[in-house]
């Protein structure tokens, strides 16, 4: 039986970490959630109209990339990715699962995500692995979304006044 790593020590992490992220790193970000099952597509699989339920305000820990300028036949053209890390309970209590296609909002820009990583572990354990035979020990602890810069006018969000 593992010494370390109890649900006792996964309450201890949670709390530090979520008062380290909510008040004082207060990096907040929109999460927007592609709704699929909406957005219509064509024959190639291309959806010229999408929807999106959100915005969720989550925080997190932001990776920005540099910005690289090309240019391109029209003109020219910025392109920057970014790296968004939040914490997987935080994301268990908005019943929320980040998946490609989402959109983030950050300082008024829109980030696509490509690729969703959870591979931080907590004593190196993950309870909800099936062949795990040391009990109920460890914990997953974020989720990584790696992203890049999306124009506002393909993104197709809009401001609604209520």
């Amino acid at each position: 039986m593992a010494l370390f790593g109890t649900q006792r020590d996964v309450s201890l992490f949670r709390h530090i970490s979520r008062e380290l992220m909510g008040d004082i790193i207060t990096q907040q970000v929109g999460y927007y959630i592609y709704k699929i099952a909406e957005s219509a597509t064509n024959m190639y699989g291309e959806a010229l109209e999408k929807y999106f339920d959100g915005p969720l305000l989550l925080n997190c820990l932001i990776t920005r990339g540099d910005q690289q300028w090309g240019v391109s036949d029209f003109g020219p053209d910025v392109e920057r990715e970014l790296t968004f890390a939040f914490l997987r309970d935080d994301l268990i209590d908005y019943d929320l699962t980040p998946d490609v296609g989402d959109i983030i909002m950050w300082y008024d820009n829109y980030y696509e995500v490509d690729a969703v990583t959870e591979n931080q572990l907590f004593a190196g354990k993950n309870p909800e692995y099936p062949y795990l035979s040391l009990g109920n020990f460890g914990r997953s602890i974020s989720v990584i979304c790696q992203t890049h810069l999306v124009p506002s006018d393909k993104v197709q969000i809009t401001k609604e006044r209520g």
